[in-house]
């Protein structure tokens, strides 16, 4: 059983697959690509969960470290293994890497199973009449809807459904990364802490979800982003725990929109660091030294806009950021800033502990305009009126802006004024918009 985003035992179909064949060895290989792409926050929960993924499988888990074009056969050969059990990838990488891999395990005479997936609908089979995928949500949730799906079997099972072969697992040297000195809170690992997250929401935050979800303060959602990303929990276990409340549906269609991006990403795997919409290719973005100043400033939380400084800096130091403060973030380096949408899904990935290529950088891309929203540019969002919409009394904002907490008791010491004029920023934004008409 080769695990890559999918570190759980219970409802697992390649893990099941691989234990009817007899005894299994369990394999995470550590992709120094993928690796190296990998910001702190993600490569110490991966660190973490594969520790205990190894414990619920009684320390059987081999893990190791190298170009899996190698390291699996190499493995395979070791343990005189039969076949291959893996969940397929859909991301342009991983459908390369796998290719690869199943082409020399075939050299080997060694079988090669990719059996279910990280989603509830395999990325390419939802589909329009002519065959055609989808390029809006609206109309892919639809009929996302219509697809059946396999039914789970939800909670954390036992491992005595598998019988686990006991192999040698080297001690891994995990690459030396200077972003790996960083602190960041991450969240617990582990197929029972999500489960336990899970609960907690189902049954204190479910019911207002339609709504709470958009208000940063409120431990609203669900924050089981990062259990999906891992595939510690599956969407297909959360889709059999909903109802049809209004909170239950508003829920399902979040895990639907992580569905829809994958599936863009899959028939359209150069929009994931290009523009979807090419025309946004001759937009004029600014790249010049000044403008790096800018960005560096947005990173580091000191725009002088109160909502924008406190996402970023609740990104820097927990690995993940409100879904909403994520938009209103974006909006303002790519619409006030007028910087490239690609710089700030990058810092994007490199901080979030449930960074995903597909859902990260086509949200990126839906608020830059490039990506697969009809006509989303001239949704410039203020940031003032988004905090007072969502965020009325600054109770986000006095979280992560510990100068602001005093504010309402005098003037304001050490924060700064706004680095931009937002309504100057925006009839900007909407003229470069226009020049590409």
């Amino acid at each position: 059983m080769w695990f890559r985003r999918d570190l759980r035992l219970a409802d697992n179909p390649a893990l099941i697959a691989a234990a009817a064949g007899g005894p299994v060895v369990g394999l995470f290989v550590i992709d120094p690509v993928l690796l190296g792409s990998s910001g702190h926050p993600r490569r110490q929960f991966l660190r973490n969960s594969l520790e205990s993924l190894s414990a619920s499988m009684d320390g059987a888990l081999v893990v190791r470290i190298g170009n899996p074009t190698v390291v699996v056969p190499m493995v395979a050969r070791e343990v005189g293994a039969s076949d291959v059990c893996f969940a397929r990838d859909y991301g342009p990488y991983g459908r390369r890497r796998d290719h690869a891999v199943g082409r020399a395990l075939t050299a080997d005479g060694v079988g090669w199973h990719g059996v279910g997936s990280s989603y509830a609908v395999d990325p390419g089979v939802v589909v329009k009449p002519d065959g055609s995928g989808y390029s809006v949500f609206t109309a892919f949730w639809k009929a996302w809807q219509r697809v059946p799906v396999d039914r789970a079997r939800t909670g954390v099972a036992p491992t005595d459904d598998v019988t686990w072969e006991r192999r040698p697992s080297d001690a891994v040297d995990w690459p030396d990364d200077p972003r790996d000195q960083a602190s960041v809170d991450l969240p617990a690992v582990g197929e029972e802490a999500a489960w336990a997250r899970w609960r907690m929401f189902r049954d204190h935050a479910l019911a207002g979800y339609a709504t709470g979800r958009d208000i940063p303060a409120l431990d609203g959602t669900s924050r089981l982003s990062t259990y999906l990303r891992w595939g510690v929990v599956h969407p297909r276990q959360l889709l059999a725990e909903l109802d049809g409340s209004p909170g239950a549906v508003a829920f399902r269609r979040e895990l639907a929109w992580r569905e829809f991006y994958a599936d863009v990403l899959h028939r359209r795997p150069d929009s994931a660091w290009a523009n979807l919409d090419r025309r946004y290719d001759a937009m004029n973005v600014d790249t010049d030294d000044r403008a790096r100043q800018r960005f560096g400033d947005w990173q580091r939380g000191v725009t002088g806009y109160p909502i924008v400084d406190a996402g970023m800096r609740q990104l820097a130091a927990i690995g993940w950021m409100h879904n909403r403060v994520r938009m209103i973030t974006a909006s303002f380096l790519v619409k006030d800033l007028h910087l490239p949408w690609q710089w700030g899904a990058r810092h994007f990935m490199d901080h979030l502990v449930d960074g995903d290529l597909a859902s990260n950088n086509h949200g990126w891309q839906w608020v830059a305009g490039s990506g697969t929203d009809a006509a989303p540019y001239h949704r410039v969002l203020s940031p003032h009126r988004q905090a007072e919409r969502f965020d009325p009394d600054s109770e986000y904002i006095r979280q992560w802006v510990p100068e602001l907490r005093g504010a309402a008791d005098g003037p304001l010491t050490g924060y700064p004024p706004p680095m931009v004029d937002h309504a100057i920023e925006r009839v900007e934004a909407l003229r470069r918009r226009g020049s590409i008409a």
